[in-house]
């Protein structure tokens, strides 16, 4: 494949993000072209796939055989496994976060991973904004004391995210990495997260950085709040950087997310967002986890 072509990109799935998100992400992009849909409904794959002129297949090896890389908009069980075998097939993979519904599924797909040399990336949307680069920019500038996350949502109480792994585990897996990724990349790498709360209601989090700094997050889904409430803030003696996701996060982001795994899928370098910074947030997750049992 040459530097110059477009990445082809399977798709893994035809709910309503990969609707909303991912099939327009990788049929628009500059640098990538959809290679195809695979769903566990074939029609549900077949109307997204006619949508961009694709073609739909009804065998994943099949669409593994007719792309460079797979975008995966699953439940997080499911993509750890297909996920796995598309790495096996030497295939890129764009993840979803969590990259599995435990610690072992997360830690038995990124030694798969590893193991292949793949390149891998997940989909953090916070990260791939202008307005997060710019704060992260700030922060970096700053001499922070503290700060503290949110993501406060009723996307439990129905809608397209009110799905069934989403249901049975509450807004810690779906939500918490994108503000302990945040917090992580603002004020330095966690090392412990302590948790209270109830896992469908609230929670709370205490986090502790390697910089010595302090900063916590609350998480809910179940408040019909509208717009949902999501960002962070970081205090110095001077004041506060603040980062609003609700309103921070646009079309520009997956366009530069789609852009980001071309590049690093065609030149065969890592990108920093990989499977394995996952992994370390999906271990904050286990923390939090076991204090919410």
């Amino acid at each position: 494949m040459s530097a110059s072509a477009k990445l082809a990109v399977g798709l893994v799935g035809a709910g309503p993000w990969a609707n909303f998100v991912h099939a327009p992400m990788l049929a628009n992009g500059a640098k990538t072209a959809l290679a195809g849909v695979w769903a566990r409904r074939p029609e549900a794959a077949t109307r997204l796939a006619t949508k961009y002129g694709a073609p739909a297949f009804t065998d994943y090896d099949d669409l593994l055989a007719h792309c460079d890389a797979v975008a995966f908009c699953v439940p997080p069980d499911v993509q750890a496994e297909m996920a796995c075998t598309a790495a096996r097939a030497a295939k890129a993979v764009l993840l979803e976060k969590p990259i599995g519904l435990d610690l072992d599924e997360a830690v038995h797909l990124v030694d798969v991973i590893e193991s292949t040399g793949v390149v891998s990336q997940v989909m953090l949307s916070w990260r791939y904004s202008a307005a997060f680069r710019s704060f992260l920019a700030d922060v970096h500038a700053s001499t922070p004391i503290g700060g503290r996350g949110r993501f406060l949502s009723g996307a439990l109480l129905g809608g397209p995210f009110a799905t069934p792994w989403r249901l049975d585990h509450g807004a810690l897996l779906d939500l918490g990495p994108h503000v302990l990724d945040g917090l992580d990349a603002a004020l330095g790498r966690i090392i412990r997260v302590r948790a209270h709360g109830h896992p469908k209601n609230w929670i709370g989090l205490l986090v502790e950085h390697d910089s010595g700094l302090a900063s916590e997050a609350s998480l809910c889904a179940s408040t019909a709040v509208d717009p949902f409430h999501a960002g962070l803030e970081v205090y110095t003696r001077e004041g506060a950087i603040t980062f609003d996701a609700a309103t921070g996060i646009g079309v520009d982001a997956f366009t530069v997310a789609a852009e980001e795994f071309a590049d690093a899928v065609l030149n065969s370098t890592p990108h920093p967002l990989d499977a394995g910074r996952a992994l370390h947030l999906q271990r904050l997750l286990a923390q939090a986890l076991t204090d919410l049992r």
